[in-house]
């Protein structure tokens, strides 16, 4: 195990910054868990163990942080995120097939990445816009009222490069 996890020294620094901010070093498990993330893309078993070990816990301890809070990655994930509310209201609206017609555009399982690595494609529980379902987020842009058409849309200006342009 690396002895800095080959992290940037700007995160090293943030986390030597962060530990003596809580009163117990256990209690600075998630903001080290989100620096790790931010710097490495998601937090590997190695980075795990390295964190642990900063706090004096046991590797368990940090793996059940990392799969309790969905906002944390134990694996690498595509330079572009599609998140599909998969919550009651936007369920309702056919969020299930937006999903579907994205996962089978993009070549990509739900979870999973696609095979040249570029989108990852999951559900979310909310995103907050119950109102304008089928919502997806495509890394922080929001996109409403998707359905199986508009998802294929959306599918392939991401293929083609447009990235996660205006939502809408």
């Amino acid at each position: 195990m690396s002895q800095t996890m080959n992290l940037k020294e700007e995160t090293l620094r943030r986390i030597d910054e962060v530990i003596p901010r809580y009163p117990q070093k256990r209690s600075a498990a998630l903001p080290l868990l989100h620096l790790v993330q931010e710097d490495q893309g998601y937090i590997s078993p190695e980075a795990m163990e390295w964190i642990a070990a900063k706090l004096d816990l046991e590797p368990i301890n940090i793996w059940e942080l990392v799969t309790f809070y969905p906002m944390l990655r134990d694996k690498p994930v595509g330079k572009k995120v599609v998140r599909v509310c998969r919550t009651l209201s936007c369920a309702l609206q056919g969020s299930y097939k937006t999903c579907s017609a994205l996962r089978e555009a993009l070549n990509c399982e739900n979870g999973d990445t696609s095979p040249d690595g570029e989108v990852t494609v999951e559900f979310a529980e909310c995103l907050a816009s119950c109102h304008t379902g089928p919502v997806v987020m495509v890394n922080d842009d929001l996109y409403e009222h998707v359905d199986e058409k508009r998802a294929r849309e959306i599918a392939g200006e991401l293929d083609s490069g447009k990235g996660s342009g205006a939502a809408g």
